[in-house]
């Protein structure tokens, strides 16, 4: 019986999956609002809240954790201006809003965003 895998392959190898989220993750965290695909932004949610769940501790263990994926510039946006905001939220950091398709592929897209 097949069963059922965690996360999305996004058509891409693994290494260039990790680059990409990676990528959208960095854009997401500075400009606080991306337009994306839907997949791609479902997969992008799940992989930033962990971050801002760990940037929350604030602790050094969790600074070199956040400092083996990302510059320093951007953890420390992360733990000193967004980890803040969400002291007493327990998680759902981030919304996931549905737009129409794409015109020249009909590619469903979406606007992922920090909540404020």
């Amino acid at each position: 019986m097949r069963k059922r895998k965690k996360g999305r392959k996004l058509s891409k190898k693994r290494d260039q999956r990790k680059a990409l989220l990676k990528s959208l993750a960095i854009s997401l965290l500075l400009k606080e609002k991306i337009k994306t695909t839907e997949a791609k932004a479902k997969e992008t949610q799940s992989f930033i809240e962990k971050f801002i769940t760990k940037a929350k501790k604030g602790d050094l263990a969790s600074r070199r954790f956040l400092a083996r994926f990302f510059s320093k510039d951007i953890v420390k946006k992360l733990i000193n201006e967004i980890a803040p905001r969400y002291k007493e939220r327990k998680g759902g950091y981030t919304r996931i809003i549905k737009l129409g398709p794409r015109k020249t592929d009909g590619a469903k897209m979406a606007i992922i965003e920090l909540i404020k």
